[in-house]
């Protein structure tokens, strides 16, 4: 009888050993998990902190500032009445004064392009003053360049003044506006974000380049998808500017009415504001022209994001409150999402 209970102890002695050690390797796994985490998460935040600036801190803000907008207009729009009618036709109208954005744009971000060109094929460094707003903006030198990373400043830079010839060029020749009025600081605040855009671009530029080192120019697939999603993005743009000044015009070409309509075609047909839609893939373009991985730029990025979601929240309200028959399938901002 006392063999059997010692036996059975032992027995019970074995189990609870082996389970003991079951349960430490299974902490030692889940500690090895965690050791792994905090490493992937130390390395995230150093990339991170390394490439954050107060650029990036700046376009996160005004992101944020339209979000909370986006926001309040989502949960009360019963509350404006009367008052969301007026404040989409006021969207539409300060539409007119981006020809004048858009001029300040074309010279300062051509002023930009000629500097880098030069620093990039010429070997000049580029003006002081421009290396000290880097400097307190901009990159760090510790920051590593890539062999592609100078030239993919330089190509978004060109994309962005390309954007700002075509749409002064749509402003003057295609589009037709209301009469309206812009508050000034409205008004500054058009002017200095065209030249903050450009700015922006330029404190990507590696350190190499603004000492003025002359490098070669290396193109990788991230320059080719940004540029294909570009033009393609490009060409609905104005594909569906075009349709809204047709909406005023006569077969002839000349402007017959200022009043609004219901447009169709192209990307009308899944969204109201497809304009809008297009400017933010163009900029998610210029994000993916500068390899991806730029943070400051998807804060711009983002920036747009809201600032366009607003704007095209407000005007497809306009339009469901004013066209009874509007149809009812159309989304405001982003086909079949939002």
């Amino acid at each position: 009888m006392g063999w059997s209970l010692l036996a059975a102890a032992w027995s019970l002695l074995g189990t609870a050993w082996s389970l003991l050690a079951a349960v430490w390797s299974l902490l030692t796994a889940v500690w090895s998990l965690l050791v792994t985490a905090w490493s992937l998460l130390v390395t995230s935040w150093s990339l991170l902190a390394a490439t954050w600036s107060v650029l990036a801190t700046a376009w996160s803000l005004l992101a944020a500032a339209f979000l909370g907008a986006l926001t309040l207009l989502q949960q009360g729009p019963g509350t404006r009445r009367g008052g969301g009618s007026q404040i989409s036709e006021f969207f539409q109208d300060l539409l007119r004064w981006f020809t004048h954005f858009y001029v300040v744009s074309v010279l300062w971000n051509g002023f930009l392009l000629i500097c880098l060109f030069q620093a990039e094929f010429l070997g000049e460094s580029l003006p002081s003053w421009i290396q000290d707003m880097h400097h307190a903006l901009g990159r760090g030198s510790q920051s590593k360049d890539t062999d592609s990373e100078h030239f993919s400043a330089l190509l978004v830079l060109l994309l962005l003044w390309l954007h700002s010839c075509r749409r002064l060029a749509e402003c003057l020749w295609t589009s037709v506006f209301s009469s309206g009025v812009m508050h000034i600081v409205q008004y500054c605040f058009g002017l200095g974000y065209y030249i903050a855009v450009g700015s922006t671009v330029l404190c990507q530029v590696p350190t190499s380049v603004r000492n003025g080192k002359n490098l070669s120019v290396q193109i990788c697939w991230y320059h080719i998808i940004g540029v294909m999603m570009y033009i393609w993005a490009s060409l609905h743009q104005h594909r569906c500017l075009a349709i809204l000044a047709d909406l005023r015009k006569s077969r002839s070409g000349k402007v017959v009415s200022l009043s609004y309509s219901v447009p169709f075609g192209d990307w009308f047909e899944s969204v109201s504001c497809p304009h809008y839609f297009a400017e933010l893939l163009i900029y998610v373009s210029m994000a993916i022209t500068l390899g991806i991985h730029n943070v400051t730029w998807w804060c711009v990025v983002m920036y747009v994001f809201f600032n366009q979601a607003l704007a095209a929240v407000l005007c497809h309200e306009f339009y469901q409150k004013n066209f009874s028959s509007y149809p009812k399938h159309r989304k405001a901002f982003i086909p079949l999402v939002f």
